[in-house]
């Protein structure tokens, strides 16, 4: 008998233990280890934060999956890898030892290098953590404790973050003005990855909901309830919320994985580890060297199927197959409200039939699970 331990619940390793529970491989043990039973879908996060869906319409229940697909899921957290040995240590300090590991547990708030960040702000990630936090940030506001609010990060999180905030916020308390918003970003334009008529858009809807917007303020250091930009700007808020870029765990380094430049596991075009080939990672916590691709929800949902094969193969000592992520992805950006901008390469499609367009393919996913 032998052993596939999938460390974490992230986009692809559910859809490795869909594609595994329809047809099993005989002779292999599965394992799933995950802290959390319900892991969310990034594509309806932002519809959940802005009252849109329930907490079951946006999370897949790790255990239905796991139970499909013929797997034991262990509800706790590896606390230690060790890939050369094949084994993985859990928190109450059982050692599973494994033929081959594959990583899929995401990525952590990119707070490191500046004092208070990690501390003062309240992140997106982990999602759970965020979530319980936001419902009391919606009572606060309630009762007129939340007054002023800051986001750091410009890209889309960030963006589509805010709106979604503001527009629960405002359904919630009746007032669209009950909360000050700031955004607040490093860069010079407004999501530098799109193209020109989508920061438009964005920045045209910004202005007519009164968020103010601060460019080039790369922030240097968090207090209580203060921003410090390195250009000498500051803002100050009731709360401040980091939707910056990912950052890697600094433990795959250290259990001697190969990873990338910013710490992310070095996997090939197999998705398997450039350092141990009983190693496979995907999602956020991946770089495919050669292929970087943005640390996003698409790309991980994209490598659930290739990466299921190659655990396939891998166990049967056949051949892996390569894969190579498409270079663009359709962007579907929702604005609190239920309207959402489509873009891709030099085209930009707005409304409210856009929102509608992104719901169904949203939910279309989310039955592949919940049908198991």
């Amino acid at each position: 008998m032998k052993r596939i331990v999938l460390l974490g619940g992230g986009h692809s390793h559910v859809e490795v233990l869909r594609r595994l529970g329809l047809a099993p491989i005989a002779g292999v043990e599965l394992v799933l280890v995950s802290p959390h039973r319900w892991t969310p879908y990034s594509g309806m996060l932002p519809g959940l934060v802005a009252g849109h869906y329930t907490f079951e319409d946006a999370h897949i229940d790790l255990e239905r999956v796991a139970r499909f697909a013929g797997a034991r899921f262990l509800p706790t957290i590896a606390t230690g890898l060790d890939p050369a040995a094949s084994a993985v240590t859990l928190a109450d300090g059982t050692i599973l030892e494994c033929d081959f590991v594959s990583l899929d547990v995401g990525s952590t708030p990119a707070t490191a290098g500046i004092p208070g960040a990690s501390v003062h702000t309240l992140g997106v990630k982990p999602v759970d953590v965020f979530l319980r936090a936001w419902g009391a940030l919606i009572e606060r506001a309630r009762g007129g404790a939340l007054k002023r609010a800051v986001v750091v990060g410009g890209g889309a999180a960030g963006i589509e973050l805010t709106l979604a905030m503001q527009h629960r916020i405002a359904v919630a308390t009746g007032c669209r003005n009950a909360v000050e918003w700031q955004l607040v970003t490093d860069v010079d334009v407004l999501l530098p990855a799109h193209n020109a008529r989508v920061r438009r858009i964005f920045r045209r809807i910004l202005t007519e909901r009164e968020i103010e917007v601060h460019l080039s303020s790369r922030v240097a250091r968090v207090e209580p309830g203060t921003v410090f930009a390195a250009n000498g700007f500051r803002v100050a808020g009731d709360v401040i919320l980091w939707a910056t870029g990912a950052a890697a765990s600094p433990r795959f380094a250290a259990s001697g994985l190969a990873v990338d430049d910013r710490g992310f596991v070095a996997v090939d075009e197999t998705l398997r580890s450039l350092s141990h080939p009983n190693v496979f990672a995907a999602g956020d916590c991946a770089t495919m060297v050669g292929h970087p691709r943005p640390k996003s929800g698409v790309y991980a949902v994209r490598q659930g199927p290739p990466l299921a094969q190659n655990l396939r193969a891998a166990v049967a000592g056949r051949p892996l197959e390569r894969y190579v992520p498409q270079a663009r992805s359709l962007a579907l950006i929702s604005t609190g409200d239920r309207y959402a901008i489509a873009s891709r390469d030099g085209w930009t499609l707005e409304g409210g039939w856009v929102w509608r367009w992104k719901d169904w393919i949203d939910r279309r996913f989310m039955r592949r699970y919940a049908a198991l």
